[in-house]
């Protein structure tokens, strides 16, 4: 199964450089481009699943870009989300009635977009959402929300699902706290790190309470991974 992808389009070089990297944490193939007309150029060399479309850009503008990316039979069906600061009632209407499908407002949690992209991309492209994800004897369904170790269905509450989401989409990846912290509960709300440690806890009660090994390692001063 190819890897969903995504065209991101913003001229700020290091808002730029934050979404292609946490799109790409995500599982996604990225194409930056800085301006509308970079942007006009790559899609018609390579059309992207989605795209993610910055409303302020100089020469032309988000709007400007949706409006044409809308009216060409080429690239009318791809779904646009669009990003901006403008988060007045009526710049989200114009934004909507000029072809976005989904309109996110600065400032924006990390995880609600990703979770905004992939309600888009299970439009176009459904068989790349829900992925079973599978690392030695555990299975987790995020279609069904089931997780099994063996023949063992596991139970877990929607913070451990979570958690162990994110430890199967990189294992043997080390997550620090904070990178735990901010995937998983979001950039925009305060939670101690500590807290990191008490639902890691609970998952690895989880996993282990019907018997096998401990699947998440401790790694001393910085963090925790699966496997």
């Amino acid at each position: 199964m190819t890897q969903p992808s995504v065209l991101l389009v913003e001229d700020e070089p290091a808002q730029r450089e934050v979404l292609a990297y946490n799109l790409a944490a995500e599982g996604f193939v990225v194409q930056t481009a800085a301006t509308g007309a970079e942007a006009e150029l790559l899609l018609r060399e390579s059309p992207p699943d989605l795209i993610l479309l910055d409303w302020m850009m100089p020469e032309l503008s988000g709007i400007e870009l949706c409006r044409r990316i809308k009216l060409r039979p080429e690239t009318r069906s791809i779904p646009v989300v669009m990003i901006s600061a403008r988060s007045e009632e009526v710049d989200r209407v114009r934004g909507l009635e000029t072809g976005a499908d989904d309109y996110v407002v600065k400032p924006y949690s990390m995880v609600e977009l990703m979770a905004r992209l992939r309600v888009q991309l299970r439009r176009v492209r459904p068989v790349t959402v829900g992925l079973v994800l599978e690392h030695g004897d555990i299975r987790l369904d995020p279609e069904t929300h089931r997780v099994h170790r063996g023949a063992v269905e596991v139970k877990l509450g929607p913070t451990e699902f979570r958690l162990l989401t994110t430890f199967l989409e990189k294992p043997g990846r080390v997550f620090t706290r904070e990178a735990l912290l901010d995937r998983v509960w979001g950039r925009d709300i305060y939670v101690e790190t500590r807290t990191v440690d008490v639902h890691v806890g609970r998952l690895r009660k989880a996993l282990t309470e019907k018997g096998g090994d401990d699947p998440i390692r401790t790694v001393r001063g910085a963090g925790y991974s699966l496997g």
